[in-house]
Formats: structure tokens, C-alpha cells, sequence
């Protein structure tokens, strides 16, 4: 008897192979053992008839015929469960990420298509004009994972609401970022295509919800320009300790779009009619290893000179940020200075091409520090900010010999306001500017400006 219950035990533990095999099979197998048995133990199997082996057998057929029944259920369940392999089930599955660019990885390993977006609308109004409403901008991000390590990121923005060239409305509808990424290992990744040069706090995070203030703040439109994205391909990664970096070679700006009031922020290709004959280097390095701490450091260098012909002047820039949030206070600021070197050979250069003198710096200085406190428990379901940002920034710090610099663009503004968010996403914001400038002819005008914003 214990013969046969171990006989059955090791037949149920066979491969569904074995268990499928035909009774004689199992007949010759079970000979072959009790004559193993017999040499153990010769009064093995003697007491036992042909008729008790027979019945024995009989009874070993029925544990066999349950266990392939229940071998037969179990594999009905699991293709009952499994996903199809139908060309429906393969198709990508639409979900909302946010506009960081980071990628989501679904649970049963399809292939994402990542959508975000984010849009603002504003109302300003400068010192003795009307209120002037413009839904300055509405964009929307789209993704794509090739792969786990092949990932596709971009952004496509509509400008002032509506594109009329020949009115000459000023909108724009512009391909502000569109890269792929090849995903090596977390210190070392590879980036190629249109990117956003990472210079600054604004430019790479540049949705309404994540600053305060309805406009974007001036150091970081006029010093450094933003949006600016270059085309272009590089490294990125994340050290660790807090450590991550980005650098690329990009597309160089072009010079004979400097001028005095804009410094070089009018210089940028977006990618149009771009030239990477002296690609431009940009590097940022990022320390966010303390808590509710994040410091940076950028640098830029390439010459500009492909549409000025015998000048080809080189446009560096150094920036220095850091952000810091202590319970209910956050504090952020920022210095940027910018050289242009050949600055007098460009403009006679473009005064003899224009007939107008741009009047282009060799050097270019802002800066900023603004704190702001919430006035909500960060705990509370909704947010209320109130802030105030000092910005000084100066498009004519330096000229080159024989060059005056114009008092109107030695600026400086006072910004304070108000930022409600009923949810994270969502940001209804005040601010009033005090503007001013070093000129006694010109004088910079006040501003007051509403604006809601939002991104999904």
C-alpha cells in the first residue's frame, strides 16, 4: 500500500507530458518498480492477487483521470485571464502626465502616449492705457514611449489665441520642444532634437502654476531669453546625492538680431533657419540634496556670427539660482551676466546693413530675489501666496569703446501680488509693478496686471 501512495505522489508531481502518457505506459512503469522492490524485499508483491493489482491499477487510472481535469481547469482559467494579443489590445493607451516630461509606465507594460498641456489668460493694463485681455497662450505636450529606454517628448504652442500674418496680429504658433531621449543609466542619457536651453529657473519650468507674478519675470525674458530652445543634442543624468546635470551642443544664436533694449533675447533661432557651424555649448549643474533646497549654476558659450558676414562676435552667459521653501515661506533668486564680445565691430557692422545703430552692450547684468508666504497651512486643500519680487536688470551694463549707454534700459521693478490656487494646477493671480529706469526723458510706466493659468 505505501508503494502505491508514493507511486501516486510522484505521478501527480510529472509534467502534464507524463501524465498525458497512455495506462500500458504506466502498466510497464509500475512492473519495473515492483521487480526493483522484489530485489529489496522478496516476499514483496506476494501476498497480493492479480485481481488486488488490477484493482489497485483501477483505482491509481481514476487519481490520474482527476488530476488531468483539474491540470485542464487551470489552463482554461489562465487563458481566460491572459491579455489579448489581438492588434486592438496593442494599441497605445492616452494618459495624462504632467508637464515635467516625465514618463508613466503602465501596469501591464503597454506602450503610453503621454498628453499635458497648460494655458494662461491675461489682463494688463500699463499706466494711463486700457485694460487690454489676451489669452496669451495656449500649449499643449505630447509623448510617447517607444520603449522602456527610448522615450519621445514635445510641446506645440498657439500664441495670443489666433495666427493672422498678413494683420500682423503678433501671434505665433511655435515648436517650443521636441526630443527624443535614449534612457541609458541614471547618471548617463542621451538627448537629441529641439530642447530648451537649460539657463535659468523659468525656461525649462516655465507653466503658470509653478511662479508667482501673471508675466514671467524680466531678468528671465531680457537677460536670459524665454523660452529659448535651440536645437540641438546632449547628455543629462542624474549623479546622485543630489546631483543631476544637462548639457548640449545647440544651434548658436544669431547676432544680427541683437539690439539695445532686448540685448540678445531677439538673438534666438527657435529652430528656424538655424546654424550649427560653431555649435553653442550650454551646461547646467543642480544640487537638490536638502530638503525644500535647490541650487543651480548655467553656462553658455558659441558664436553668433553666421548672419554677419566678417563678424562673428561670441556670446557668453553665466547664471547663479537657488530656490528655498521654510514652512509657510519660499524664497527664490537669481544673477545672470552676459558678455558679447566684437560688440563695436557688430555694431557698424549692422549700421551700415540697417542704416540704425543698435547700440549692442558688451556686457549685460540682472538679478532678482523674491520671497513670498503662504498664508494657508500647507496641509489646507487650497493656496493663497502673497509675494513680492525685486528685479534690476540692465541691457547696457558695459558698452564698447566709442558707444554710449541709453539710461532708459538701466531698468528696475518692484513687483507685489497675490496668487490663489483652488487646487494645485489652477493659479488666479494679481501683481502691480513698479517700474523704473535711470532716464529723465523716458519714463518706464507702472503696470497692473490679472491672469488665471493652469496645466493638467
Amino acid at each position: 500500500m505505501k508503494f502505491l501512495i508514493l507511486t501516486v505522489a510522484v505521478l501527480q508531481a510529472l509534467s502534464p507530458v507524463a501524465l498525458a502518457q497512455s495506462t500500458s505506459e504506466l502498466e510497464r512503469r509500475v512492473a519495473e518498480l515492483e521487480k526493483k522492490m522484489r530485489l529489496i524485499d522478496p516476499a514483496f508483491g506476494k501476498e497480493a492477487s492479480a485481481q488486488d493489482l488490477l484493482g489497485r491499477l483501477a483505482q491509481l487510472e481514476q487519481k490520474l483521470d482527476a488530476v488531468l481535469a483539474e491540470i485542464a481547469q487551470a489552463v482554461q482559467a489562465a487563458a481566460a485571464t491572459a491579455p489579448s494579443a489581438t492588434p486592438q489590445s496593442q494599441r497605445p493607451t492616452l494618459v495624462p502626465v504632467s508637464v515635467t516630461g516625465d514618463y508613466q509606465t503602465a501596469p501591464n507594460g503597454e506602450t503610453r502616449l503621454p498628453v499635458a498641456g497648460y494655458m494662461d489668460f491675461h489682463v494688463n493694463r500699463d499706466s494711463g492705457d486700457p485694460f487690454r485681455p489676451d489669452f496669451h497662450r495656449f500649449v499643449l505636450l505630447f509623448g510617447h514611449s517607444f520603449s522602456d529606454r527610448i522615450k519621445f517628448w514635445s510641446e506645440l504652442e498657439l500664441e495670443h489665441s489666433l495666427l493672422e500674418p498678413s494683420e500682423g496680429t503678433g501671434g505665433e504658433v511655435a515648436l517650443e520642444q521636441a526630443y527624443l531621449d535614449f534612457l541609458i543609466k541614471p547618471y548617463f542619457n542621451l538627448r537629441a532634437g529641439m530642447v530648451l536651453s537649460p539657463v535659468g529657473i523659468v525656461n525649462e519650468r516655465h507653466e503658470p502654476p509653478s511662479f508667482n507674478g501673471v508675466e514671467r519675470p524680466f531678468v528671465e525674458t531680457t537677460i536670459i531669453p524665454t523660452t529659448w530652445r535651440e536645437l540641438g543634442f546632449g547628455v543629462t543624468g542624474d549623479l546622485g546625492r543630489g546631483f543631476r546635470y544637462r548639457g548640449y551642443l545647440t544651434s548658436s544664436l544669431d547676432a544680427s538680431r541683437f539690439n539695445a533694449e532686448g540685448g540678445i533675447s531677439e538673438g534666438r533661432s527657435r529652430g528656424f533657419e538655424a546654424s550649427m557651424r560653431n555649435p553653442a555649448k550650454v551646461i547646467r549643474l543642480e544640487y537638490a540634496g536638502v530638503r525644500r533646497l535647490t541650487l543651480g549654476a548655467s553656462m553658455y558659450s558659441g558664436h553668433a556670427g553666421f548672419n554677419t558676414p566678417g563678424v562673428n562676435p561670441r556670446v557668453n552667459l553665466m547664471e547663479f539660482d537657488g530656490r528655498y521653501s521654510y514652512r509657510r515661506v519660499d524664497f527664490r533668486s537669481l544673477f545672470a551676466n552676459t558678455w558679447v564680445s566684437r560688440a563695436a565691430e557688430l555694431n557698424r557692422r549692422l549700421q551700415l546693413e540697417t542704416g540704425v545703430n543698435p547700440n549692442v552692450a558688451s556686457q549685460m547684468r540682472g538679478y532678482y530675489f523674491e520671497p513670498a508666504y503662504h498664508l494657508l497651512p500647507r496641509r489646507a486643500r487650497n493656496d493663497v501666496i502673497v509675494f513680492t519680487r525685486y528685479e534690476k536688470y540692465n541691457t547696457q551694463q558695459r558698452m564698447p569703446l566709442g558707444y554710449t549707454p541709453l539710461a532708459q534700459f538701466n531698468r528696475s521693478s518692484w513687483i507685489t501680488g497675490v496668487t490663489f490656487k483652488p487646487t494645485a494646477d489652477v493659479a488666479i493671480k494679481f501683481d502691480y509693478n513698479f517700474n523704473r529706469n535711470e532716464s529723465a526723458i523716458v519714463k518706464a510706466l507702472n503696470g497692473i496686471n490679472l491672469g488665471i493659468g493652469w496645466w493638467f
